[in-house]
Order: C-alpha cells, then structure tokens, then sequence
C-alpha cells in the first residue's frame, strides 16, 4: 500500500510499506494492505511503518488518517522522525 505523511509545511514521508501503525483517539490501531475505507483522528504518539524488515518511527501532535483505495494519507500538525 502506498504511504504519504503530511504536515502543512512538508511531505515527511511517501513510499509504499506492508503495514502502518496509528496512534487512533482511542488507542491504536494497525492497517494492513488491502484495508476497508477509514478515516479516523489521530492523537500525538508514534506511528509505526513497517516495509519488510525496514521499520521507520515518526512521532506526530494530532492529525487525521484517510485510508481509501490501498492508500494511506495521515494529515498532521507536526512530525518528526525518530
């Protein structure tokens, strides 16, 4: 699926990866490739993405995450990797 990590002063990441991690409202939650429609708002934390053995960590305030069509978009305030 692909992947693309936004604030509104920079692209932090696009690419494609098997699964994505997300600090939900509620606690987090994990999307998987081919995964139903979503949108959902997101609470700072860590976001998790996981391409193969490859394991990037990105730590974001609050945002929102649309998951539509085997794409990823997560909307942030800020971000920053780890």
């Amino acid at each position: 699926m692909h992947i693309e990590l936004i604030t509104p002063e920079q692209k932090v990441f696009t690419g494609d990866a098997d699964r994505i991690q997300l600090p939900g409202i509620d606690g987090m939650f994990e999307v998987l490739d081919r995964h139903a429609p979503l949108i959902s708002a997101l609470k700072e934390g860590k976001v998790k993405i996981t391409s193969g053995n490859a394991v990037k960590y990105i730590t974001i305030s609050s945002g929102f995450a649309e998951i539509l069509n085997n794409n990823v978009v997560v909307l942030a305030e800020t971000a920053a990797e780890l």
